[in-house]
């Protein structure tokens, strides 16, 4: 009797295993992962909108994951912790990530993208009455970023090469924080700034100030602009967990295509007011890795003199994939 009941006891746990993808347990995605606890870095800004989605309608819980959000400023702040191990994964900018890796300081893969420059969501800006009209007209003058060496005055730079202006980052450009654009703008600081959402509705709306070039066209439309990144060491020990991950994420912005969900979440993890949050420009949300526009941001770093070392497209992707 004891070993009648012990094989039916076998038989039933072979057929639940075999079964099991197909049930409804929350525990069976997780069961083939090398590790369910992620923490992963975010900004409070609009571009992490399907990450935040993805948290909070359960998209990474129904791969298996157990994700943490840990605010950071932005990839210079997140890489370290992704090195010491405090993050997993974290959205930031891309040409700190890839710089990162062209001085050898740091071993990165960009795991995931996740965002574009879209109409609207990178623009140049001048005071109410300024005399500056084109990206020709700012020969020689102040135009504040936030952060220099980067995609936000790269987009300028290319936006004056257009208009037979060659703008200096050293000269040309300082750096500021986005919350204090306005008042840059406004007290002479800068002659102009490139403006990222929602400081340029913000900042329109507060004082009249007018949008004289939108970046997010000719050879800088639908730029990449934002994208998650993780260690070269933890995408080789968590292949499934960052497969999960990535399904996850993809999922997010499949969502956070449609703008009313994208605007009822930003006022759950930003200051921004919802009236705002639905006024604002969005960017363009992709997430599964392109290889044809990574390789676009390594062509314009190098056009601009942006790039450290020589970074290839096969040591930034995951597998090694090379641009068609």
């Amino acid at each position: 009797m004891r070993l009648t009941r012990y094989v039916i006891g076998v038989l039933v746990c072979t057929l639940v295993a075999v079964a099991g993808c197909s049930g409804d347990s929350d525990e069976a995605p997780a069961a083939d992962l090398e590790k369910t606890q992620l923490t992963v870095g975010t900004m409070a800004v609009v571009d992490a909108a399907p990450l935040e989605i993805a948290v909070r309608r359960g998209l990474f819980k129904a791969e298996g994951l157990d994700v943490k959000l840990k605010t950071v400023s932005g990839a210079a702040e997140a890489m370290p912790q992704l090195k010491n191990g405090q993050l997993d994964i974290s959205l930031g900018a891309y040409i700190p990530f890839i710089n990162a890796v062209g001085s050898g300081e740091y071993d990165l893969k960009i795991v995931a993208e996740g965002s574009r420059s879209a109409p609207g969501t990178h623009t140049i800006m001048v005071p109410p009455n300024s005399p500056i009209r084109t990206p020709a007209d700012l020969k020689g003058k102040k135009i504040g970023v936030n952060t220099k060496y980067s995609a936000a005055s790269m987009v300028v730079r290319a936006a004056a090469k257009v208009h037979g202006v060659t703008l200096s980052e050293e000269k040309n450009f300082v750096q500021i924080p986005p919350p204090e654009f306005q008042n840059a703008l406004m007290t002479g600081k800068v002659h102009a700034i490139q403006a990222i959402e929602p400081f340029t509705t913000i900042i329109a709306q507060a004082t009249g100030a007018q949008i004289i070039y939108d970046t997010s066209q000719g050879a800088t439309r639908e730029f990449p602009i934002a994208g998650y990144a993780a260690t070269t060491e933890w995408t080789k020990k968590y292949p499934k967990t960052l497969a999960a991950f990535q399904r996850a994420l993809a999922k997010g912005h499949d969502l956070a295509n449609d703008r009313a969900i994208v605007a009822e979440t930003i006022p759950q993890y930003t200051t921004i007011k919802p009236d705002l949050a639905r006024a604002v420009s969005l960017s363009i949300y992709s997430s599964p890795v392109n290889p044809t526009r990574i390789q676009r941001i390594l062509d314009n770093m190098r056009e601009f003199d942006l790039m450290q070392g020589n970074v290839k497209l096969e040591q930034i992707l995951v597998d090694g994939a090379k641009s068609k």
